[in-house]
């Protein structure tokens, strides 16, 4: 699997601030649902900005954006993707 840090932050491009409040929650009830799923594995809102902090589990950087982009407001989203990976797995002499 493929570590993804992903860092979103509202962006309501388009529709009033009021609206995006509206919609706000069909966005939670989407990564609820991928947290369920084990697809996002760790979740923090960032406190004092408008936005969170999130770690994707995935298969392909394709299934990645699947789930980023699928969410009802990504549309008013900004995202900052970071690729990791394990401690275990960094080679520092190759």
């Amino acid at each position: 699997m493929a570590l993804f840090a992903v860092i979103n932050d509202a962006t309501p491009t388009g529709i009033s601030a009021d609206e995006f409040m509206r919609r706000l929650p069909e966005g939670f009830a989407y990564m609820k649902g991928l947290i369920d799923k084990g697809v996002i594995i760790h979740s923090w809102v960032r406190v004092g900005e408008s936005g969170g902090l999130n770690i994707f589990d995935v298969s392909s950087h394709e299934e990645l954006l699947d789930a980023l982009y699928s969410n009802p407001i990504s549309p008013h989203l900004k995202f900052t993707v970071y690729p990791l990976t394990e401690v275990e797995a960094f080679d520092p002499a190759g």
